[in-house]
């Protein structure tokens, strides 16, 4: 039915519920688990002050993409957890950019659709329901 599930993921709460929606009906349809995260640039002055005073051999790691690694190293382990298969994906830039990718299924959670908010600055569910080339499915987690 679907070869290949996406879901986003930023660590919070409902995006954790969306994930954990998402490892069931890929552990149900057998298959293919893709967990994405996305993150700002870091600006390349912020990124030397925090390197300065650490030593060499974990410097490597200070880099935009240290949170989000952590976020979907957490998620990857609940997958595997169900004897999933999963492979993750850090990607720097807009959220839903990020989520909106060749798939067969896209998950999300329901935060930030609802209230004055989503009008102003829109969200990561209304993007993606816009402008996906596939189904969504849009997990309830508020």
């Amino acid at each position: 039915m679907f070869e290949r599930i996406v879901v986003g993921t930023d660590g919070s709460e409902t995006a954790t519920e969306a994930v954990r929606t998402a490892i069931e009906l890929a552990r149900l349809a057998k298959s293919k688990l893709e967990i994405v995260s996305a993150y700002e640039p870091i600006p390349q002055d912020r990124l030397k002050q925090e390197v300065e005073g650490i030593s060499g051999d974990v410097a490597y790691a200070v880099n935009p993409r240290e949170d989000v690694q952590f976020v979907l190293d957490k998620a990857a382990a609940e997958a595997k957890k169900a004897k999933v298969d999963v492979v993750t994906h850090p990607r720097e830039g807009d959220p839903a950019d990020a989520i909106l990718d060749d798939a067969d299924l896209v998950l999300v959670g329901n935060k930030g659709m609802t209230g004055a908010r989503r009008f102003l600055l829109g969200s990561v569910p209304n993007k993606i329901s816009h402008h996906s080339p596939c189904d969504v499915w849009i997990v309830k987690t508020t």
